[in-house]
């Protein structure tokens, strides 16, 4: 019966998040400075994990097809596809839940284990909204270019890998690359992406709005809220896909 209680109790928050702004003006500084800290300072490991994973996809996906029979193309498009459908969008958020979400979990508890969340519901502000809308919009607005530059950059590490290792002729992974491009992919992708950004942002900020206690305390719900968040974004992973592939 826990969870539907957690339900319940995520739902209402929700309702106290997207209540109307105070000021829209406080609100817009807000999420320009969310934009910078949950986006931005994101930028340095989404690109050297995705210029990684590139390489890796490419020349494992040369060393399996050794087969003269198998023409050499499909290595290029093998790393697009994964790339796109899986790499920049899942795999991209788990690691941004485990990133971003650790960090709004552990802000919002300290702020409710210090007292700084009663302070302001003293004062008459919509702390819900004001703590957690700002990040909610943040993660959505700045997320889905994090993607498209996973997407690049990965790409461009499997060329990279394909020129330094000569594991197959640059040109043949070029090919692959444009090889039967399906544009709903990128897509699909976005879509994705899109909801991992609020499944990223919502939930560890429920797990730390609701900690109550110590530092002790501020510590499990960030190991929480990183638990919860990937599981529900392997969850909706598997939904998207058969609702938007199948």
């Amino acid at each position: 019966m826990r969870i539907f209680f957690h339900f319940g109790r995520y739902y209402l928050l929700l309702a106290k998040v997207f209540a109307r702004p105070e000021k829209t003006k406080i609100y817009f500084r807000q999420i320009i400075r969310e934009i910078d800290k949950l986006g931005i300072n994101s930028l340095g490991i989404v690109i050297i994990i995705s210029v990684f994973m590139g390489a890796v996809i490419t020349l494992q996906s040369s060393y399996n097809l050794e087969n003269p029979m198998i023409p050499l193309y499909l290595v290029g498009l093998t790393a697009r596809d994964s790339m796109i459908l899986e790499f920049s969008s899942t795999i991209v958020g788990l690691i941004l839940a485990g990133k971003v979400g650790s960090n709004i979990a552990s802000e919002i508890g300290t702020m409710r284990v210090t007292e700084q969340i009663d302070a302001l519901e003293i004062m008459g502000v919509n702390s819900a909204s004001y703590l957690i809308l700002p990040k909610i919009i943040a993660a959505l607005l700045i997320n889905p270019f994090l993607n498209i530059i996973s997407m690049i950059v990965g790409i461009l590490g499997g060329y990279i890998a394909t020129v330094i290792t000569g594991a197959i002729p640059a040109p043949d992974y070029i090919d692959g690359l444009q090889y039967s491009f399906i544009p709903f992919y990128v897509t699909y992708s976005l879509i994705k992406t899109v909801i991992f950004a609020f499944i990223i942002t919502s939930v560890p900020a429920y797990h730390g709005y609701y900690t109550f206690g110590g530092a002790l305390e501020v510590g499990k719900s960030s190991t929480k809220a990183v638990v919860y968040s990937s599981v529900l974004i392997l969850l909706f992973n598997v939904l998207l896909t058969q609702l938007l592939l199948a």
